[in-house]
């Protein structure tokens, strides 16, 4: 009899406090079914230029609940940085799938403008990262439009390089044709990249 294949799926919540390179204290934690309104309050905030590209119209506050309820955990891990009780980063792992889809998963993350180049967004990649290498998941993808220049950097410094570009391939919130761009990169070169550019993180004391 044929011995069954373990499927990749994510672990309980997590709860972590972590220090900032200025010094301010933040906790990052799963996402939990009564943040609707924090998180729609989140997303609003975002500049229109950052929400032009995200998948949904998440200033539709049913998207916004949709997206914080209806959620597969055992395909779905979204995760949140909090700051006194406000949000403000976001972020989420996709396992992909069944058959060629397995140990592969998608990272998607966005930090509030205000809280961008404090470090934030690494440090929520990390435990990301940290979730997809307990799920088993050997290759992480992240999908941008081509205007999401910031967005491609970051990828970038994270070790993900860029696979295929198909243009015209999406179409933004405004309903114009944008090209997707598709970056990958192996989980074990993430760690490898993110250990030698951070090793003296203040993420390194709080795992």
């Amino acid at each position: 009899m044929a011995g069954t294949i373990a499927t990749p799926q994510f672990v309980a919540d997590i709860e972590k406090n972590l220090t900032l390179k200025d010094g301010r204290q933040v906790t990052v934690r799963s996402m939990h079914p009564t943040d609707v309104e924090s998180s729609y309050e989140f997303f609003c905030a975002l500049p229109e230029e950052d929400r032009k590209y995200l998948r949904v119209d998440v200033t539709r506050r049913r998207m916004v609940e949709r997206r914080t309820t209806e959620v597969d955990r055992s395909r779905i891990e979204r995760l949140v940085v909090v700051h006194d009780d406000e949000i403000v980063a976001d972020g989420a792992l996709h396992l992909e799938g069944h058959g060629w889809g397995d140990n592969i998963a998608e990272i998607r993350l966005i930090v509030a403008h205000d809280w961008q180049r404090t470090g934030l967004g690494t440090l929520l990649a990390r435990e990301l990262f940290h979730l997809a290498s307990q799920s088993r998941v050997d290759r992480i993808m992240a999908r941008l439009m081509r205007p999401q220049a910031g967005a491609h950097r970051i990828m970038k410094r994270l070790g993900f390089s860029e696979e295929f570009l198909i243009p015209e391939h999406v179409r933004d919130q405004d309903g114009t044709w944008q090209d997707l761009i598709i970056m990958r990169c192996p989980l074990e070169d993430l760690w490898q990249e993110m250990e030698s550019n951070f090793h003296s993180s203040d993420w390194r004391r709080h795992r």
